[in-house]
């Protein structure tokens, strides 16, 4: 008799056991989010938001450059890059002012929208020459298509990871805005600098 009881009592304890509901992760790690993931854009996709920024800056803003900055694991050679810098001239506060998009992702990395100070401006000076979004008809992507074309394709054959830089600006002598895809880590140390008509898509010539 002593034996089944002691028996009888082993079977409930474990039929208790068994019952027990599962233990459930704190309330914290149920609705933590998922990790972004970095973002990569074209110059012009990026551009749009840029400019958007701007106009909330001043509603009179115009660009004059725009340039993408290589980080490695950029899809570069699609016209792509995780971060694209827009400067903006003001007339109305004679000031000009960089934006900065960021696709990027890191303990120290913020994406979105980012701006710097504001510095003087002045619509006569040559290097600051803003332009129309309007003349912005052709993407960073199709530029690289073009610059590979013209030497480019020689160069990622050779390095399928080598950098390549975007900058968009306006060419007063020209009256036309212009692609500048630079092969290489830096824009004034690349192997091949291929210029391309922003507007038309045609091939304007090689920088030496």
């Amino acid at each position: 008799m002593k034996r089944l009881s002691l028996l009888l009592l082993a079977v409930l304890a474990l039929a208790a056991c068994e019952s027990k509901p599962a233990a459930t992760a704190p309330a914290a790690e149920q609705t933590k989010p998922a990790p972004k993931a970095a973002e990569y854009e074209t110059g012009r996709e990026a551009f749009q938001k840029l400019y958007i920024a701007a106009h909330n800056w001043s509603p009179d803003a115009k660009p004059f450059r725009l340039q993408s900055q290589y980080t490695a694991g950029d899809p570069a050679t699609e016209g792509k890059a995780g971060i694209w810098r827009g400067s903006f001239g003001s007339v109305a506060r004679s000031s000009m002012k960089a934006f900065q998009w960021t696709g990027l992702v890191g303990p120290d990395v913020e994406q979105g929208i980012s701006h710097g100070g504001d510095d003087s401006y002045s619509p006569t000076n040559t290097s600051t020459q803003v332009f129309d979004m309007v003349y912005l008809k052709i993407d960073s992507d199709k530029a690289f298509a073009v610059a590979q074309k013209h030497g480019g394709d020689k160069l990622t054959k050779k390095d399928e990871k080598i950098p390549v830089l975007y900058t968009l600006d306006w060419d007063k002598t020209k009256n036309k805005l212009l692609w500048h895809v630079a092969y290489g880590s830096s824009g004034d140390d690349a192997k091949l600098r291929v210029v391309v008509d922003a507007t038309e898509g045609t091939f304007v010539r090689v920088d030496k």
